[in-house]
């Protein structure tokens, strides 16, 4: 069949040249198009639902609201995981679905459970789906400064909130646009309690009376001399002059009681969760740019910035927009930095080619054929809707010195059938092309074809390693099949127009003289002792074991972004005012060290449901500059060590990370850290005994750079413990004193303000000196229905106990998480030890369970699967060798080799000090595609010789001898040493660039590239000495069983320097 489609393209090479034009030309166009991205999008389908419950504790939230929908919630067709946070005042449970949801159908199908239990939630909480984004889609933040000081928090943060927040999110692709920090203007409505008694109000009718005050009304309309007038009563509150006109009744004087009367009105900050601060300078607001799930990152950040720059021209003066984190442009290093590689690589296989065939006009085809794969592979993979990024590109460039190997030995087959026949016109050129061709093409077709089935198991990866990597196998796929498709269409017509001309024999060029004189001595070794030969491989191929048992186990390499975030875990309960300045020291310790360009700190949360961080969570996105500003030989580890000694705090845990890669492990994990340990159970106080016990045990263990365990029960809490008793006695239910706590102890938005577009709270509290104190809490007036006053203590217990700051859940069982950042080290030994040590010390109570989290259920999860699909892997690689060859001999012949191919790949590992890791997985099986592959084309000429020597035999009517045994192996291996030198050369070359870069996305690609380059080297000493000594066993065994004619000449061994 591959020999047919050989001779239509030839027959038909007009056609076959306008079609490559053609799909040259898609894929020019797919690659102007297609998305840029620096990751794959790793984030697991979730569904965010957020409650806001205002005023209350993390308990009340965590019984009345996030236990009910977690729940519930369980019960979602696809979900996976439901994960439940409790904060102050806010719950957020996140959905989390299997792979290949889609979104849209998730998030319809929350609703309708969401329906089902939301009646039974408290009146005051209302639940709400987030945006359709995750906390990956944070790729653009700034702030919002007056450096004039001009315009305080509160005016920036309107600024925020009521000017560019709404027209940002118009922009294509923003989901949501987050404020983070400043304060929101609020009107405060401070009660005087005695004068509330002295008027006898309760503060039910207080609070009833502000929200009557502000309304508007329409009236329908009235027809007025044949003219329609619609009818509106204008009643809004606008201003604190309309608040303190605001009527509560009438004395018995018959004067009017206003609320200017009983309370102080002012202007105030709002309870706030989060702040934000820049440079260690002060306070700012600052914006979040929420991208969509699965919009284009580049083209959304590069509109958004066009409309931040629209939108500067309606600031007020001195308020200017600084950017403190733009992933365009890592995206854009990381695009440009493989870019150039691709580049580099195809430049370098081209001289190569040139280089061994001294003939420019046969390079040409490689020339030609590379770039028209290459486009190919962009135009399928915009069809897909894969994005450009550092995998995705990575996966061609580790291809093309792959894809040019079928070119390669065609182009060289054909100069070795130009330099015995010279054509005498055209017809005779384009049958000796076919015949060619035809030789080498159904081989090379099938050898391709292992290539591209050989990345099987990298697509049965799941979850994030299989986003990870998917894109890369997708490209690498794509790249090889479309050059298995050309080496038998495209290349033989391109054969025909281009290799024309002198065609120097193979001895004329100087390169391949020296290469045929220094592999000599191993044909004449191979052929004197086979047996040796291939006991010394097998012997080699067990040293592997030494180096495996010395390399560690990571998930990933860290992928080096060019920015930092620093996020450092404080202790609960501290206070927004200290958390603020313990963040302000921090950032302004950071920004000290030269390497650093600009520093924007984020305390608590922003007003997003794709941020559940509490108070305790301070995150300070590190920009950096580039690094030719940086000092000679400073690494990025360097500079993390450095900051993390800069940076040393009492009760502050840091943690070094990448943007990016945490927010992904965050979203799929819960965890910030690269391992966590996740005690799940009943009781708060006791998950963080177990945590406290783990935080001792593990931070004992080397490579541990900081261990810290959530407190969990570790929060403050003033408990009111009402005695039914004692209210019922005074005419008073829970709820009545419940009122005066929920209302004028912790303050409650009563209504709020319309101001033209803009709007702000009213906010009804006691004063400050009323509950600033334990005692002054417990004489808190309350009015019963009687009409006396009676203090909170005659009622209820006033204490102070400990309690959670924030309670998170895993389907629907409380957690604590112990964080875990490791540092020279790898994970896998680390695991290892740590859970040895935690099995021998720490002793679980019952109904508690322990589970480690993180990079380690990754690498877990990928192990499982790689151990499952690489057995059918081989098996299939197996069958088309077997199809190539047409005998199972060849394949069994190749199989049983391909070991030895990987040594050297294990032993480069060994000397780079890389840990094994699924990019290194990745590697092997890309190694293992491309061995087999060599393997054939050593096969091919050897088979194809031996055949010329059978049918010279049989036309002679006698076996073939052992002599010329010898002569097919010298024949197939020393004589066609030029091709298999090539095709090495180009797939080594190709991939130096790659080992050699320093830029974005080179840590991913280096493990990937690294046992490709060194198992290339044993590869090529398994193609050159291992296979013709395997070869020359096998074939030997065959002659000495077939039977011999009388005068059959036994020859022992013929020297290679005589032929």
């Amino acid at each position: 069949m591959i020999a047919a489609i050989i001779h239509w393209s030839i027959q038909n090479r007009l056609l076959v040249t306008l079609m490559t034009l053609l799909l040259a030309g898609w894929g020019a166009w797919s690659a102007r198009h297609i998305p840029l991205d620096a990751l794959p999008d790793l984030s697991d389908v979730q569904v965010i639902v957020k409650t806001s419950y205002p005023g209350q504790a993390p308990q009340v939230v965590e019984s009345q609201v996030t236990y009910p929908l977690a729940t519930a919630l369980l019960a979602v067709p696809g979900a996976v995981t439901v994960r439940g946070y409790s904060g102050f005042g806010d719950s957020f449970v996140y959905v989390i679905f299997a792979d290949g949801t889609d979104l849209y159908w998730a998030r319809s199908r929350v609703l309708e459970y969401l329906s089902q239990i939301a009646p039974r939630l408290p009146p005051q909480a209302r639940p709400a789906l987030g945006p359709d984004a995750t906390g990956v889609g944070w790729v653009y933040e700034y702030a919002l400064v007056d450096r004039s000081g001009r315009h305080d928090l509160a005016q920036l943060r309107s600024l925020q909130d009521w000017f560019l927040k709404y027209e940002l999110q118009s922009v294509d692709g923003v989901a949501e646009v987050a404020t983070v920090g400043g304060m929101v203007k609020q009107y405060q409505v401070v009660l005087d309690p005695n004068r509330l008694r002295a008027y006898n109000l309760p503060l039910s009718r207080v609070r009833m009376a502000i929200q009557n005050a502000n309304q508007e009304v329409g009236g329908s309309v009235i027809e007025l001399a044949e003219a329609e007038y619609m009818v509106r009563s204008r009643g809004y509150l606008q201003r604190i002059e309309d608040l303190r006109r605001v009527p509560l009744g009438v004395s018995d004087a018959g004067t009017p009681i206003l609320l200017d009367d009983v309370a102080d009105i002012r202007l105030g900050p709002e309870l706030r969760r989060g702040a934000a601060e820049l440079d260690g300078q002060g306070e700012v607001v600052g914006g979040i740019i929420v991208m969509r799930a699965g919009e284009n990152a580049l083209t959304t950040i590069e509109a958004v910035k066009a409309k931040l720059d629209q939108l500067r021209r309606g600031l007020p003066e001195g308020v200017e927009i600084v950017p403190v984190y733009d992933r365009s442009d890592l995206i854009l290093r990381a695009v440009k930095n493989l870019g150039e590689k691709l580049i580099e690589e195809f430049a370098v296989v081209v001289i190569v080619c040139a280089l061994f065939l001294f003939h420019l006009r046969s390079s040409l085809v490689i020339l030609i054929s590379l770039p028209v794969g290459i486009l190919a592979a962009f135009a399928i993979m915009r069809w897909q809707g894969i994005n450009a990024n550092i995998l995705s590109l990575g996966g061609i460039a580790i291809a093309i010195g792959t894809m040019v190997d079928a070119a390669i030995v065609m182009v060289e087959n054909l100069h070795k059938h130009l330099e015995q026949t010279q054509p005498r016109d055209e017809a005779e050129r384009w049958r000796i092309i076919r015949q060619a061709s035809c030789e080498v093409g159904p081989p090379l077709f099938f050898s391709l074809l292992v290539i591209t089935v050989s990345f099987l198991p990298v697509f049965a990866l799941e979850a994030q390693e299989g986003r990870l990597f998917t894109p890369l196998a997708y490209t690498k796929t794509y790249a090889m099949a479309v050059s298995a498709g050309l080496a038998i269409t495209l290349v033989p017509v391109l054969m025909g127009w281009l290799v024309r001309g002198r065609i120097h024999p193979e001895s004329y060029n100087p390169l391949n003289r020296l290469l045929m004189a220094g592999y000599r001595p191993f044909v004449n070794l191979v052929l004197r002792h086979p047996w040796p030969v291939v006991l010394l491989a097998g012997l080699l191929t067990l040293t592997a074991w030494w180096p495996l048992q010395r390399l560690g186990v990571e998930f990933m390499p860290d992928l080096d972004e060019g920015d930092l975030l620093y996020m450092p875990t404080t202790f609960p309960a501290v206070s927004i005012g200290k958390a603020v300045e313990i963040m302000q020291q921090t950032d302004k310790l950071i920004r000290a060290v030269p390497e650093v360009r600009r520093v924007f700190g984020k305390v608590g949360r922003a007003e997003t449901a794709t941020d559940p961080a509490p108070l305790s969570m301070i995150e300070t996105a590190i920009q950096l500059k580039p690094r030719s500003e940086w000092r000679p030989g400073l690494t990025t580890a360097d500079l993390i060590a450095e900051l993390d000694r800069v940076v040393r705090f009492p009760g502050l845990s840091n943690a070094w990370v990448m943007p990016i890669k945490n927010r992904i492990n965050m979203l799929a994990t819960g965890i910030k850290t690269p391992l966590g340990v996740k005690v799940a159970g009943s009781d708060p106080a006791v998950i963080q005994q177990v945590g406290e016990k783990l935080e001792q045990v593990i931070r004992t263990i080397p490579g541990a750079a900081s261990v810290f365990s959530e407190r969990v029960a570790g929060g403050r809490y003033v408990d009111i413990a009402i005695d039914r008793l004692a209210a019922a006695r005074l005419g008073l239910n829970i709820n009545d004193v419940q009122e005066v706590i929920n209302t004028a102890v912790g303050g409650m938005n009563v209504t709020e303000t319309v101001e033209g577009l803009e709007r702000y709270p009213v906010n009804l509290r006691y004063p400050q000196a009323a509950r600033d104190s334990l005692e002054r809490l417990r004489n808190l007036p309350i009015v019963t229905p009687a009409g006396a006053v009676v203090p909170l203590s005659q009622v209820a217990e006033v204490k102070i106990i400990d309690g959670p700051a924030m309670l998170q859940s895993e389907n629907a069982r409380l957690t604590g998480i112990t964080f875990v950042d490791i540092q020279d080290r790898d994970i896998g030994s680390f695991i290892a030890e740590a859970r040895k040590a935690v099995a021998e010390q720490v002793a679980l109570p019952a109904g508690y369970s322990l589970r480690w989290s993180g990079q380690y259920e990754y690498l877990n999860r990928a192990l499982a699967k790689l151990q499952l699909v690489a057995p059918v892997t081989l098996v299939i690689i197996f069958l088309l060798l077997y199809l190539s060859f047409g005998r199972l001999g060849e394949a069994v012949l190749i199989m049983g080799t391909l070991p030895f191919a990987l040594l050297g790949g294990i032993w480069l590992l060994y000397w780079l000090d890389y840990n094994l890791s699924v990019a290194v997985g990745v590697g092997f099986i890309a190694l293992a595609g491309v061995a087999a592959e060599t393997g054939v084309v050593m096969l091919v000429y050897l088979d194809q010789a031996l055949t010329r020597r059978h049918e010279a035999a049989q036309a002679e009517g006698r076996s073939v001898t052992l002599a010329e045994l010898h002569e097919a192996v010298v024949e197939g291996a020393l004589l066609r040493l030029r091709p298999k030198m090539m095709t090495v050369a180009t797939i080594i070359a190709g991939l130096l660039p790659i080992m050699h870069g320093a830029g974005t996305g080179s840590e991913v690609m280096q493990r990937i590239a690294a046992p490709m380059v060194g198992g290339i080297v044993s590869a090529t000493l398994l193609t050159l000495v291992v296979i013709p000594a395997v070869f020359l066993l096998w074939k030997r065994w065959e002659i000495s069983k077939a039977p011999r004619a009388s005068n059959l000449t036994v020859v022992s061994a013929i020297s290679v320097d005589k032929i």
